[in-house]
């Protein structure tokens, strides 16, 4: 018996020894790739540091991922070059990244994790909690854009870090789609600066996008030609596909219908390529002139059935069968107009500068979702560069359509009509194409008009909470940081109030999501009520608001205002079916500078002081001592 025992403490030791030395492996591993984060940079292309874990049994979770015996098996990523970002292709396993951070002591504590790969499925991120555990967050094209932790077109998740330590961030990764991980961590203000240029590239090219959709519809309607109203169609098409994979379309077209939003990709795709065949048959007339113009009907065929097939066929292999027919399209539309240039097609020559660009980006598109070529700068947006220069040269192809069509009525006319008749036809031609500047000057004024106001309510939106109107989370942190400042340099205080609403969760389940809506706004409406105009009112998630008071003499004489506020919140709320709901808050609050001097550390103790009120039976508030 004695011996027994002996075997099984030794087995003990040895276990426990070989568990040591595997979190001493992993420790060491993490240490050499770890990201040295210091104050004064605004970015970090986070990939250069990253460890990955192919999971192709979606088994692994959180736990068993940090475990010693599954973090040896982390290996160091191998970013493209160009962007720094990975790319598996169409990979039907899930990926665990993770992210080994040693921050200066002076470094920001707040940060932004950037995956600019918008049509991921599911992007979950993990951080540790102080207390132990971790803190996970999710967003994805899967879910509706109200449910993402940061608003923003990519997936873009805050982290709260720990200046002068060393921590891991892990992230898991799903993706019917490709499987693109660009990876970055920013300031928020640096990705602010970041979005407002590329919110401005963007905009430029739906803006030319939308002035050549009008220019060549109202050209159909001037001259009953199919080939613009085809055109049109194809920009319409473009517009849907790019909207997906630039993460516009989540964020501002179909933000509630993730359903939409997950498909819309290969979708675009697919009407770009039917659209696309359709106008390469009109304009080259392939039915008269071109040998290849059976294989422009069969991938007409093949682009109805991939449409058809969305309804059907899981993401994935749709998404494989639209990306093949782009690359074989492209691959038959530029041997299309290679033939029509040796055969002197009037505009055979236009056709092949305008469009072998925007071919060559789709066949570049396709390839890259393959795997097949790197992810680069270029590669990942080579069907929207070639989509820009294809509209830059469709004014000429336009113009060429519209000569050649003036050629032969003047032809016509001549041989029919006497020289005064001529002077006359030409005479109305010239102003038929000056009334035509003149409408597309306006259009193009009108174009740039809708640009300003869209940048006006991005703007507006970027800093404003889309359901309540109230400000969003970065607002708030912006006049948390000013008000603390003046309350300094003044010697009053400042309130923050955590208000939290009490069982919120279940009447949104028992009424639904409407219901729940409508008290969210209600509420926010009824404690801009009870608070000065100067206040600051936000919502931060959930049915979580934060209220911050300025100007505040002595932390007792805030007690009136709290329970003006909490019995404002208490007032039943009418509904659709006639009934009143009730609800109550939770109120936490904490004061600067009595309290705290950061953001973050007076945001954590109103928290505190919340979630004692909850403890303490609802329907109360604490303040914090």
């Amino acid at each position: 018996m004695m011996a027994a025992t002996g075997q099984q403490n030794a087995l003990r030791t040895l276990f426990a020894t070989l568990l040591c030395g595997l979190w001493l492996v992993a420790s060491d591993v993490v240490a050499q790739t770890s990201l040295k984060i210091s104050a004064g940079e605004g970015r970090y292309r986070a990939t250069q540091a990253l460890m990955v874990l192919q999971d192709p049994s979606h088994k692994l979770g959180i736990e068993e991922v940090v475990h010693p015996v599954n973090a040896v098996r982390f290996q160091p990523a191998m970013p493209d070059p160009g962007t720094g970002a990975l790319n598996y292709g169409f990979s039907g396993s899930a990926w665990w990244l993770a992210l080994p951070l040693t921050l200066d002591a002076a470094a920001p504590s707040q940060w932004l994790l950037e995956i600019g790969y918008s049509s991921l499925d599911r992007v979950e991120v993990y951080t540790q909690r102080a207390s132990g555990g971790f803190e996970r967050q999710i967003s994805g094209d899967l879910l509706p854009f109200s449910e993402r932790a940061y608003p923003h077109r990519n997936l873009v998740f805050p982290l709260a870090l720990l200046p002068g330590e060393t921590q891991t961030v892990y992230i898991r990764a799903t993706s019917q789609g490709a499987m693109t991980l660009p990876v970055t961590l920013w300031q928020p203000d640096a990705l602010a600066r970041a979005d407002r240029s590329d919110y401005a590239l963007l905009s430029l090219y739906y803006g030319m996008l939308l002035a050549l959709g009008l220019y060549n519809l109202l050209l159909f309607m001037s001259t009953r030609e199919p080939t613009f109203i085809a055109y049109v169609a194809f920009t319409i098409a473009m517009a849907i596909g790019q909207l997906s994979l630039n993460g516009l379309g989540n964020q501002f077209v179909w933000p509630e219908w993730p359903e939409w939003g997950n498909i819309a990709l290969p979708m675009g795709m697919a009407l770009t390529g039917l659209t696309g065949s359709i106008f390469v048959q009109l304009f080259l007339d392939t039915k008269r002139t071109s040998p290849f113009d059976g294989l422009l009907k069969a991938s007409v065929a093949l682009f109805v059935i991939s449409i058809l097939l969305a309804f059907y066929l899981p993401y994935r292999p749709l998404a494989i069968f639209v990306a093949l027919l782009g690359v074989v399209f492209s691959g038959v539309a530029v041997i299309t107009g290679v033939h029509s240039v040796r055969t002197g097609h009037p505009g055979g020559r236009y056709f092949l500068l305008a469009w072998a660009a925007l071919l060559l980006g789709v066949a570049i598109q396709g390839l890259r979702v393959f795997g097949l070529v790197p992810s680069t700068g270029f590669t990942m947006y080579a069907m929207q560069i070639g989509s820009a220069l294809e509209l830059l040269l469709s004014f000429a192809m336009a113009d060429r359509i519209n000569v050649m069509r003036a050629a032969k009525e003047n032809a016509d006319s001549a041989a029919l009509n006497a020289n005064n008749q001529l002077v006359e036809t030409l005479r109305r031609s010239e102003q038929e194409l000056e009334d035509r500047v003149a409408a597309r000057t306006r259009d193009l004024e009108n174009a740039n008009h809708q640009l300003l106001e869209k940048e006006r309510e991005l703007r507006r939106l970027a800093l404003q909470d889309p359901l309540t109107g109230v400000a969003n989370r970065l607002f708030l942190n912006d006049r948390i940081d000013r008000a603390i400042s003046r309350a300094r340099r003044s010697g009053e205080n400042v309130a923050l109030l955590m208000v939290d609403l009490d069982n919120f969760k279940p009447i949104n389940d028992r009424h639904g999501h409407a219901v729940g809506d409508l008290l969210l706004v209600t509420v926010a409406q009824r404690i801009r009520t009870v608070v000065r105009e100067i206040d600051t009112l936000a919502r931060i998630g959930g049915d979580e608001f934060v209220l911050l008071l300025e100007d505040v003499r002595e932390p007792d004489s805030i007690r009136g205002t709290v329970e003006k506020l909490m019995e404002a919140i208490r007032e039943p709320v009418d509904i659709d079916t006639g009934e009143k709901i009730s609800i109550s808050a939770s109120i936490g609050v904490a004061f600067a500078p009595l309290h705290a001097v950061q953001t973050a550390r007076l945001l954590d103790l109103a928290d505190v002081e919340m979630y004692k009120a909850k403890a303490g039976g609802r329907n109360r508030y604490s303040i914090a001592a």
